[in-house]
């Protein structure tokens, strides 16, 4: 399996770097040679960084968070929204805002201001405003759904951000680790490899590497929904046998009835004498002879 997916992504140009002149020194462990004027990378580490990162979101999931996928360049478009909507997630590809994991608060009243704008529109009351004033309203709807869309779900802060170029998604890794999310990052030899917490080291440019990376992590979280059931059934623990024996009584009890013949005749418990009556026991009478 591993052969298979090395030979597709090499098919897929996944090796490709950037410019000599463009590199980051912290990418030299990711730098299998230099080509020319291109840093090639090397594909091992790509594959071992897909492989990490599918474990790591398969444990997410599975104790029931979720996951971002995070790509507003032009070339993650759509290989973002594919994968997100594979696997039943969430997905940036539009715009990052500012404080959409920070001030998540907002965000969700932006939300549910654009459910409040498309009930008007579905009973028909947007239709009644004035052409301006509609016009206005409708301009809102789609300015939110592009920006919040993809995210438009999700009611608590993910368990992972998945990013594609960690240079250009550096406002949404600062809010991750703001807040102490977890992040994957597809990296090119220009990015730095200490933004994120897991680096996959790949061509961000080449659509079809893209595509061939984001569609193994999303069958990672499939895997890790499908764990979700077992984690969180409760362990069913023997119930406990009481003995049947019964409790002993204690000293100051009466004891229980002996039966004798046919009737129950209740056994008289005797009091222990006093210290009075003991001591005239004890001393031998006076009139003895």
């Amino acid at each position: 399996m591993a052969k298979e997916l090395a030979r597709e992504l090499i098919n897929a140009g996944v090796h490709f770097g950037h410019g000599v002149s463009r590199w980051n020194p912290k990418m030299a462990p990711y730098i299998f040679a230099k080509r020319g004027k291109i840093h090639i990378i090397d594909v091992k580490k790509t594959l071992t960084g897909i492989l990490i990162a599918k474990r790591l979101l398969a444990e997410v999931v599975s104790s029931g968070k979720d996951v971002v996928f995070v790509g507003t360049k032009r070339q993650a478009q759509k290989a973002v929204e594919t994968a997100a909507q594979k696997c039943g997630m969430h997905y940036v590809s539009s715009r990052w805002l500012g404080g959409m994991l920070t001030n998540f608060r907002t965000i969700r009243s932006r939300l549910q201001r654009l459910e409040q704008l498309e009930a008007m529109q579905e009973s028909g009351t947007l239709d009644s405003e004035s052409k301006k004033q509609a016009s206005r309203l409708k301009r809102e709807i789609r300015k939110i759904s592009a920006n919040l869309g993809g995210v438009r779900k999700m009611s608590r802060l993910p368990g992972v951000v998945v990013v594609v170029d960690a240079k250009k998604e550096h406002l949404a890794l600062a809010e991750a680790k703001k807040l102490g999310i977890t992040t994957v990052g597809l990296l090119d030899t220009d990015s730095d490899p200490d933004t994120v917490d897991v680096a996959i080291p790949a061509n961000d440019d080449s659509i079809r590497a893209i595509d061939l990376i984001f569609n193994e992590l999303a069958e990672a979280v499939t895997i890790g929904k499908t764990m979700i059931g077992t984690r969180q059934e409760p362990v069913q623990r023997p119930k406990r046998v009481r003995s049947k024996r019964p409790a002993l009584a204690s000293a100051n009890e009466t004891k229980p009835e002996t039966v004798t013949g046919g009737e129950a005749e209740p056994v008289k418990t005797v009091e222990p004498a006093s210290q009075e009556e003991q001591a005239q026991q004890e001393t031998p009478s006076e009139t003895g002879g």
